[in-house]
C-alpha cells in the first residue's frame, strides 16, 4: 500500500534492519508496582523471540498454562527487548533455575494484580540506522527536529498485517463470514488486520489532504477536495501540520473521552498545545462515527462487520527524541519514547518517507 507522509523532504537513503543489536525496546510501565502481593512480576529481557514465544517457553518450564502469565504489550520479535510480566509467586522458586539462551530475568518485584493487555504507558526505544553520510545526517536532524515539534502520524507498522503483508485480505474474508476461522484469537487477529488497513488508508488519505491544502491555492482546493470555500479558508489558517476537519472526532491525550470537533479556537488551540488529538475509525460495531466533511471522508474507509469498532489517535508525539550522528561508523542512533499502540517502524518510515520493510 502506497501512503502519504507528513514531513516535506524528498526521500533520504540509509540502511535499516530489525535485529537486537539495532534495534532495542524498553517497555513503560503503566503504574509502579506495589512491592507486595501474590503476583510475581518480572523483568526479561529477550530476543529473537516473540511475546508469545516467551510466555511458551516459561509456561511449559513452570509447567503452567499460557494464561497464567500476564503481559501488557506484544514486543518486537527480531530485537532485544525489556517488558514485565508477571505470574503468581509461588512458581518464584521455580525460576531460580531457569535458564535460555534468548531470554534473562534482569529484576523482580511483587504485585497486588497480574498484568493485563494495555497495562503500560509506552515504550522506550534505541535504534542504529547504517550507511547514513552527513548530508542524510542532516535531512535525518530536521526531520526528527520536526517530529518531535510536531509530532507523527499514528499508523499501523508492517509487523501488523504478517511477513506476506496480506493478513488484512484474509481478515476481510472472515470479518464478511466468506471464510471461517475456528480459533477464537486467531480470528480476532485477522480481523483487527483489516481494520488496521482501513485506519491506514484513512489515516493516508487525511495525509494526502494536508498535502493538498498546504501546496495548492483555495480556488483550486474548491475542485480537488469538493468542499465549501469556508471549509477551505479554515484549513488553510491552520498551522498544524494535520489539518482538522469539522466533524472529526477528538480525544484528551494522551488517553481520555472522546468528543466532537466543532471547528472552535479554543479546540484548535488544544490540538496545537498537545492537549487533545484527532481519532480514526477502527471499524465495527458500538463505535462512534465522525460527522459533517470527517464523517464523508471516514465513510470511504468504514465497513460492517462481525466485530467491535473502536477509535484510534491518528496523530500522536513521540517524547525524549534524540539524535546522534556517528560519522566514522556512518551510523546514526536514535533515542524516542512512544505511546503504546504506537510503531517505531512508523517514526522511521517518515524520516525515510519511503517503506523500510
Amino acid at each position: 500500500m502506497d501512503r502519504f507522509y507528513s514531513l516535506g523532504h524528498s526521500s533520504i537513503d540509509f540502511h535499516f534492519k530489525q535485529t537486537p543489536r539495532d534495534f532495542v525496546v524498553e517497555e513503560i510501565p503503566l503504574y509502579e508496582f506495589s512491592g507486595e502481593g501474590e503476583h510475581l512480576v518480572l523483568f526479561v529481557r529477550k530476543k529473537e523471540l516473540s511475546t508469545l514465544e516467551l510466555v511458551g517457553i516459561l509456561a511449559k518450564y513452570l509447567n503452567i498454562k499460557n494464561k497464567d502469565i500476564g503481559y501488557a504489550g506484544l514486543k518486537d520479535k527480531h530485537a532485544m527487548t525489556k517488558q514485565y510480566i508477571s505470574l503468581h509467586r509461588n512458581h518464584e522458586e521455580a525460576l531460580e533455575k531457569f535458564e535460555h539462551e534468548g531470554i534473562k530475568i534482569l529484576s523482580k518485584t511483587y504485585h497486588n494484580n497480574k498484568i493485563r493487555i494495555g497495562h503500560l504507558q509506552g515504550n522506550r526505544f534505541f535504534i542504529k540506522l547504517k550507511k547514513v553520510n552527513p548530508t542524510s545526517a542532516q535531512k535525518i536532524d530536521e526531520a526528527l527536529k520536526n517530529i518531535a515539534e510536531l509530532g507523527m502520524p499514528n499508523f499501523f507498522g508492517y509487523q501488523r498485517f504478517g511477513n506476506d503483508g496480506d493478513n488484512h485480505v484474509i481478515g476481510e474474508q472472515i470479518a464478511k463470514g466468506e471464510k471461517k476461522e475456528r480459533n477464537p484469537k486467531i480470528r480476532k487477529f485477522l480481523i483487527s488486520a483489516y481494520q488496521s488497513h482501513l485506519f491506514n488508508l484513512w489515516l493516508s488519505r487525511r495525509l494526502e489532504i494536508n498535502t493538498l491544502v498546504q501546496n495548492f491555492k483555495a480556488e483550486e482546493l474548491e475542485t480537488l477536495l469538493n468542499m465549501p470555500q469556508e471549509e477551505i479558508a479554515k484549513l488553510k489558517a491552520q498551522t498544524h501540520p494535520f489539518k482538522l476537519l469539522n466533524g472529526d472526532i477528538m480525544e484528551h491525550y494522551p488517553h481520555g473521552r472522546l468528543f466532537d470537533y466543532d471547528a472552535s479556537e479554543h479546540d484548535l488551540e488544544r490540538f496545537n498545545t498537545r492537549d487533545i488529538s484527532v481519532t480514526g475509525l477502527l471499524c465495527g460495531k458500538k463505535v462512534k462515527v465522525s460527522s459533517g466533511i470527517a464523517g464523508t471522508i471516514e465513510k470511504e474507509f468504514d465497513d460492517t462487520i462481525e466485530a467491535d469498532g473502536a477509535r484510534r489517535y491518528g496523530w500522536v508525539y513521540p517524547t525524549d527524541v534524540e539524535g546522534r550522528f556517528k560519522p566514522i561508523e556512518a551510523q546514526y542512533e536514535l533515542n524516542f519514547t512512544l505511546p503504546k499502540g504506537s510503531y517505531a517502524t512508523v517514526l522511521i518510515e517518515e524520516i525515510a518517507k519511503r517503506k523500510i520493510q
